[in-house]
């Protein structure tokens, strides 16, 4: 399973991706927005939100880019590691 996660802190970039490893998910992180940011994203199983620490503007341009693929969104408030670690029991059985 593919999965992008938006948002987030810079610190916590490294527990993002090895909390995916360990659930066998292929994983992108954007903490900050770069410029091409819309051909980045790709056309993943799930993009995960993290809906407290990202900037309206990166926020629009996921959801746009999610809608228009057909990709599934799931939000959260909170960027910590239990909450992503929800996400992924829930997703990737």
């Amino acid at each position: 399973m593919s999965v992008v996660i938006i948002g987030g802190n810079d610190r916590m970039y490294s527990q993002y991706k090895n909390l995916c490893k360990g659930h066998n998910c292929k994983v992108k992180v954007f903490t900050q927005m770069p410029g091409n940011f819309k051909s980045q994203i790709g056309s993943p199983d799930l993009l995960i939100l993290f809906t407290n620490t990202v900037s309206h503007k990166m926020a629009l341009c996921a959801v746009s880019e999610a809608l228009r693929n057909n990709i599934s969104i799931e939000r959260c408030h909170s960027s910590s590691s239990s909450a992503l670690k929800k996400i992924l029991e829930k997703y990737c059985k």
